[in-house]
């Protein structure tokens, strides 16, 4: 063979194994959804590229094959050639030289490349994939065979579902591309830890209740449901733990203020549920029972709050306020490094936003706080936790109304 057709050989041979390195970039780097639309489009190589990539393993012993077997002829050419050309000496020049040519030409610029655009090249690359993984078929299969006995020598965690913070980082990793928004983002965060939360990390604190006894005059009930501004009402029966129905403000004005109706006519069942029951399940019993309101107990069978549609949807899209309603951030910024935070806001959310690993059995800010201290708070108490410290401003002598989370210095926080 000449000189000539000995370097048009290296070059098919670089140009091979450009192919092979970029086939391999593509199909690892590629996105299945992406890839699974376009497919569901029509357009057949994209159906070809999932197909081959059901059997990652295949595919990659192709490429694998292909790519060895291109790199060492195309080594074994050159080294003819130089040696033809410079003799002894063209052994080491040789070696230089093809070790630059395939590492530039034939994997980094290729798999740079094919990086950029994996989709795009993985359905350039897919039919000749298909009829290469079809002729190196007995060496796959024997590849297989010893795959199969390294996995009975070296067992491997057998576990490669895809966990929560992995699905988080992607998220994370999309917005800061581009791909979605960080409105879109906080909305798949939300509903990715939905299923984390408890009827008891978002309800409604029993103390914080509004309720209409059973044999309230209309005067009292119409008040109440003037002053609070809630559109229904839980009506109880001697004492709040013996909650007997909901009462909706429609209802009422229509049937009992004129006198048509008694309260009791009116109260429609309520909905019970335990404080451990996760709100994804309870809002799909709130669909099904037609309910926007469920009574949380305790193990006892006294209420401990209430839960309703709303604090449930909150938690997938923020706050939701109405016309009605008195606007109150719960969590309000000071300054760079301090907050104002409720006492009643969910001790979740907190741990989001300041990145704390708390393993509390309080639902809430103040229960946070009061098992930190050990007692009953007074305005002015604090105590240091993870680099915050968090200091009590307002009480009603019972319970934590609000404090101050203050971010120390990362040489302060170092020493607390």
């Amino acid at each position: 063979m000449g000189s000539s057709a000995l370097i048009l050989t290296l070059f098919i041979l670089v140009a091979l194994s450009a192919y092979f390195s970029a086939t391999e970039t593509a199909f690892s780097a590629l996105n299945r959804a992406r890839v699974k639309n376009m497919a569901a489009g029509g357009d057949r190589r994209a159906q070809l590229v999932l197909d081959l990539s059901q059997d990652y393993d295949k595919l990659l012993s192709t490429i694998l094959i292909g790519n060895n077997i291109v790199n060492i002829t195309s080594a074994s050419l050159a080294t003819v050639l130089f040696v033809d050309w410079m003799g002894d000496a063209g052994v080491s020049l040789s070696t230089v030289v093809m070790t630059v040519v395939v590492l530039i030409f034939g994997e980094i610029s290729p798999k740079s490349l094919a990086k950029e655009s994996p989709e795009r090249f993985a359905c350039f690359s897919a039919p000749a994939m298909r009829a290469l993984v079809a002729l190196f078929t007995p060496l796959n299969f024997l590849f297989s065979q010893w795959k199969r006995l390294l996995s009975r020598v070296f067992r491997a965690d057998g576990n490669r579902a895809m966990t929560e913070d992995e699905l988080l980082t992607i998220v994370q990793e999309a917005q800061q591309e581009g791909g979605i928004d960080a409105q879109e983002s906080e909305l798949i965060r939300s509903a990715i830890g939905f299923n984390d939360l408890k009827a008891v990390d978002i309800f409604t604190p029993r103390v914080d209740v509004s309720a209409l006894s059973a044999d309230a005059s209309v005067e009292t009930a119409t008040e109440l449901f003037t002053q609070s501004g809630y559109s229904r009402l839980p009506v109880y029966e001697g004492s709040i733990d013996n909650i007997i129905g909901v009462v909706h403000n429609k209802d009422f004005f229509r049937d009992v203020a004129d006198g048509s109706a008694t309260l009791r006519d009116v109260t429609k069942p309520a909905m019970f549920v335990s404080e451990n029951i996760p709100i994804a399940k309870l809002l799909r019993l709130l669909q099904k029972h037609k309910a926007h309101m469920a009574i949380v107990t305790d193990e006892y069978g006294g209420t401990i709050g209430i839960v309703t549609m709303e604090d449930i949807l909150e938690e997938l899209v923020g706050e939701i306020w109405d016309e009605h309603d008195e606007v109150v951030e719960p969590v309000r910024r000071v300054d760079e490094n301090t907050w104002r935070v409720d006492g009643g806001e969910g001790l979740h959310r907190v741990e989001e936003l300041f990145g704390l690993n708390e393993d509390s059995q309080a639902s809430t800010v103040a229960g946070w706080t009061m098992e930190r201290l050990g007692r009953i708070p007074q305005e002015g108490d604090s105590f240091t936790q993870d680099g915050l410290t968090v200091t009590v401003t307002k009480t009603d002598e019972r319970r934590v109304l609000e404090v101050e989370v203050h971010r120390l210095a990362p040489e302060a926080a170092a020493g607390a």
